[in-house]
């Protein structure tokens, strides 16, 4: 069989795991480079196996029709919102998904601080300055005594809430389905989405991606801001209109912003965002770390072994699947 193993830009996949036994009777390939849409469906239909690195590649029905040979898909996670799981149910296709354990589970949130400390302190610009002989070209603002706001008081949203008081911040929170009760149950003040936005000195979103919040925050939620806020988002980057907020961060209408996701990843090379310099841009990191490596290819391989042996496991199913994200 031949497996297909996407997105995998570092190539942890064959040093996290232990492929031997599979490869001596698979072929496998790894991708280490975003397949352009156009040539997805011929580059991938050759394959039995594909493992997806979380929600890299999206994976539609159409697609899925094209794919004859295709007999498992291997996702890393506990869900997948870019793959039409009951599409690939309906053909016969095997999915899979991998545990969440592990410390990996903050490191999300950990990267949501670093990016936060890194606009608030002009860390990158200095350390950058510094290299090349500078000293002392901003002056930053601390945290403490300022104002978090939280766009989602999911998982990730509930971990940054004791950090946030380490810090000695106010947390407050909003989205649509949550309450003062459960906010207040996690130390958080509920406000309106409005209040959020213009009482934020810092606002981070944590929300997951649907027709929902596609978009949510626009060039209204934006002008709402203070001058002196920060944007942080290591949720997914279609939450926000990239285009209003590459205007509000020229103009200056918002002091800075912090980026993990964007709206078409890899990020294009010629983005405005790239020579924006009051933007900190990581290339989508939040949870790249030996540990989610370590687990996620680990259970992979015991997947795709339990697949070729006849006895699939961790099977996900379309109501498996929902009931996970909306768990998040």
């Amino acid at each position: 069989m031949k497996i297909a193993i996407l997105n995998d830009y570092l190539r942890r996949s064959q040093v996290s795991a232990d492929w031997s036994n599979i490869a001596k009777t698979c072929d496998i390939t790894v991708f280490d480079r975003a397949i352009p849409l156009v040539e997805v469906a011929a580059t991938l239909k050759p394959f039995d196996i594909i493992s997806t690195l979380r929600e890299r590649m999206p994976i539609n029905r159409a697609l899925l029709a094209q794919l004859t040979n295709l007999k498992m898909l291997a996702i890393t996670g506990l869900y997948n919102r870019t793959l039409d799981v009951a599409a690939a149910t309906e053909r016969g296709i095997v999915v899979s998904f991998t545990e969440l354990r592990g410390s990996y589970r903050k490191a999300t949130s950990e990267l949501t601080w670093g990016l936060m400390l890194a606009v608030a302190r002009h860390i990158p610009f200095e350390a950058n300055k510094m290299r090349q002989g500078g000293w002392q070209n901003t002056a930053g603002f601390t945290l403490h005594g300022r104002t978090l706001g939280l766009l989602g008081l999911g998982r990730q949203g509930r971990y940054m809430v004791p950090v946030a008081k380490a810090f000695g911040m106010e947390v407050i929170a909003w989205s649509q389905n949550l309450t003062a009760e459960f906010a207040a149950q996690h130390g958080v003040r509920r406000v309106e989405k409005d209040e959020l936005f213009a009482l934020s000195d810092v606002l981070s979103v944590h929300l997951v991606l649907g027709e929902r919040t596609r978009k949510m925050v626009g060039a209204r939620e934006l002008a709402l801001m203070k001058p002196s806020a920060i944007l942080v988002n290591t949720a997914r980057g279609p939450i926000i209109d990239e285009d209003a907020l590459i205007t509000a961060l020229r103009d200056k209408r918002i002091a800075g912003a912090g980026l993990d996701v964007f709206t078409h990843e890899p990020l294009a090379d010629d983005s405005p965002l790239r020579s924006l310099p009051n933007v900190v841009l990581m290339p989508h990191q939040g949870h790249n770390v030996e540990e989610f490596f370590q687990v996620a290819y680990a259970d992979v391989v015991e997947n795709i072994t339990a697949f070729l042996a006849g006895k699939p496991i961790r099977i996900l199913t379309p109501e498996r699947n929902a009931s996970n994200v909306q768990a998040i």
